[in-house]
């Protein structure tokens, strides 16, 4: 038994050691090219060319997404307020029409009674108006008694009450009551657009019966149309009212739409991102309800230092930049890279400031030179 624990104990020795071992060569191998020396004639044949970092403000473009949406305003349910029977339509979703475009004909007796109702009191009245004229002259002349002159002015507010109101009962049905007679008494009121649209949702069919609390039809203001983007909280802070906005569809990022923001909601949902509500600078059709959308908005960052894209290389998951240290060397340090915009990025490191001279064009060559040399 002892023998065993003592192989034991000497493999795990043997592991850590490997282990250790293996370490200080990568930490070796960094470091022997952290610093490379080349000739005069090689720099030359590099094209290696040195700059000074600039401190500048970084512009980041923050990617957000979302869909296009319609404001409850540009959304119209369409209903009538008394029931019927559908006798036609031809409206199928996503069909546009025009203001004042028949939408359906519906049809039902109580139109019928309506316009009758209305057609008895206008009678009606026009008889107790001429009643009261009649009465109002006998009055003046003594021949007929005030209590009759009251009871008949009374009688004539009552039905020019009545007349109104079915006039704008019928008002609501689309039916004209100044043009309405015993000979145009119609069966059927017409369904009217209100608005120039696209027809979202159909909920009807002919002949089937519908309530007046029912939706016929569902109708948006395709102009009005909004981008609803999310923004998790951490870029909300970035973000204001009046920020230019380019948006463009996930099936082509060539044609972007440019849009302003409008509102910002203050209010985090479950996914702690907030709703950013953006006006289109000019409607296109292309633009969908319901279209999922990528946007593009440029936030102006405090200064930083920065170097030419081409400046920073990658190396073993990590960035670095070189130094002229003068003599032909150059000083390999890692640095930490930020936004790039413009042809610049963004770098942070305590071994790089303004005043450093740093490699600014073929900086890879550089890198593949000194592993190179370091193979060698």
């Amino acid at each position: 038994m002892k023998k065993y624990i003592a192989a034991f104990l000497g493999a795990l020795v043997l592991f850590s050691c490997g282990k250790k071992k293996n370490e200080e060569n990568k930490d070796t191998e960094v470091k022997s090219i952290n610093i490379i020396k080349l000739t005069s004639e090689q720099i030359k044949n590099a094209g290696l060319e040195t700059g000074n970092p600039t401190v500048q403000n970084v512009k980041e473009i923050l990617q957000l997404q979302g869909t296009v949406t319609v404001p409850p305003k540009s959304v119209v349910s369409i209903s009538i307020p008394l029931g019927g029977y559908v006798k036609s339509t031809n409206l199928i979703a996503g069909m546009n029409v025009q203001k004042g475009q028949i939408l359906a004909v519906l049809e039902d007796m109580q139109f019928i009674e309506l316009q009758q109702d209305y057609l008895m009191a206008k009678e009606k009245f026009e008889l107790a108006q001429n009643e009261h004229k009649r009465q109002k002259e006998l009055n003046l002349n003594k021949a007929a008694s005030d209590k009759v002159l009251e009871q008949i002015t009374t009688e004539m507010r009552t039905q020019r009450i009545t007349m109104s109101s079915l006039e704008q009962k019928l008002n609501l049905l689309g039916i004209n009551a100044k043009t309405l007679n015993v000979g145009n008494i119609s069966k059927t009121i017409k369904v009217i657009s209100p608005i120039n649209g696209l027809v979202s949702k159909v909920n009807v069919n002919v002949g089937k019966y519908v309530n007046s609390t029912d939706m016929l039809f569902e109708l948006i203001d395709k102009r009005d149309i909004v981008l609803t983007l999310n923004a998790f909280e951490k870029d909300v802070a970035s973000l204001s009212v009046g920020q230019s906005v380019m948006a463009f569809a996930n099936n082509s990022d060539t044609k972007k739409y440019p849009a302003k923001i409008a509102f910002i909601n203050q209010s985090l949902n479950g996914d702690r991102a907030a709703e950013i509500i953006c006006k289109v600078n000019a409607y296109n059709p292309a633009l969908l309800p319901g279209l999922f959308i990528n946007a593009e908005i440029e936030v102006e960052n405090q200064k930083a230092l920065t170097v030419p894209e081409e400046a920073v290389v990658r190396w073993q998951g990590k960035f670095y930049v070189f130094t002229d240290l003068g003599n032909n060397q150059f000083q390999m340090n890692e640095v930490k890279s930020g936004v790039k915009n413009e042809g610049f990025s963004q770098i942070n490191s305590d071994a790089v400031s303004s005043s450093s001279k740093v490699v600014i064009k073929n900086a890879y060559t550089l890198l593949m030179s000194a592993m190179n040399n370091d193979e060698q």
